[in-house]
């Protein structure tokens, strides 16, 4: 059953893509933001069909702790769920993007659409920099920025190294950083095509602010947040299962 309906999911996906990719080509002229909402519609009718297709729906806890400004959210990375679900959850954003990623056929162009921070991840001093500048701009464009900080998809279970780029925007520009932890790993693993029906839960810690850290400081208190969470929500899961 799992498998029929992933099969049946990825080809709703694929038939929708087309006329959604010539209606992502024609709002291309409109301003950052809503040209923005509309191309983050795909994400949420994929995040849509998860819930009706694959079975995996979700619930939010937290969510009245996002600010009206923008702010630096710093989320775990665990599955691909997030990345599509996060469109209908918190108000428009950007993510920090390797630029080969703007290579790519068409999708490429689809990402630059967003008004991703495309950074040369070989260039680490110039990527912080255009990090920071870029990170300024799209706040005062009214986007937040959307870090992953461990940089991949981890495995539940595990722990990545939490590296620091978010943490450096937050403190250069005094924004706000909003920590994210979830369990979607356990429903939509990472790299498999199988995912199993449930609930995901997503959890928004409290806003925490820059002013008076380090980056060093502030991505500590991040990662404690997060991965105490974490734990909190797979233990939580997996006893709910075996009971």
């Amino acid at each position: 059953m799992n498998f029929l309906r992933a099969l049946v999911y990825y080809a709703l996906l694929i038939v929708i893509l087309v006329p959604y990719w010539v209606m992502v080509m024609c709002v291309a002229p409109l301003p950052r933001i809503p040209r923005w909402k509309i191309i983050a519609g795909w994400p949420r009718l994929a995040a849509w069909l998860a819930i009706y297709v694959l079975g995996i729906r979700y619930e939010v806890r937290g969510r009245e702790n996002i600010p009206a400004e923008p702010v630096v959210i710093l989320s775990k990375h665990s599955s691909a769920w997030e990345t599509l679900a996060f469109s209908g959850i918190f108000p428009p954003h950007v993510y920090v993007m390797k630029r080969e990623l703007l290579w790519l056929p068409f999708l490429g162009l689809g990402l630059a659409l967003f008004s991703p921070i495309f950074i040369n991840r070989a260039d680490r001093k110039n990527a912080m920099r255009r990090m920071i500048e870029l990170g300024k701009e799209r706040f005062a464009q009214g986007f937040c920025i959307m870090i992953y900080p461990e940089g991949t998809r981890i495995a539940v279970g595990k722990r990545g190294v939490y590296k620091l780029g978010g943490a450096y925007i937050a403190v250069q520009t005094g924004a706000r950083v909003l920590p994210v932890a979830h369990n979607a790993g356990l429903l939509w693993p990472r790299n498999a095509f199988l995912k199993r029906p449930g609930k995901v839960t997503v959890v928004i810690g409290k806003p925490i602010e820059s002013a008076g850290h380090t980056p060093e400081q502030l991505m500590r208190k991040v990662e404690d947040w997060i991965e105490g969470q974490v734990e909190i929500l797979v233990r939580a899961a997996r006893e709910q299962n075996a009971a």
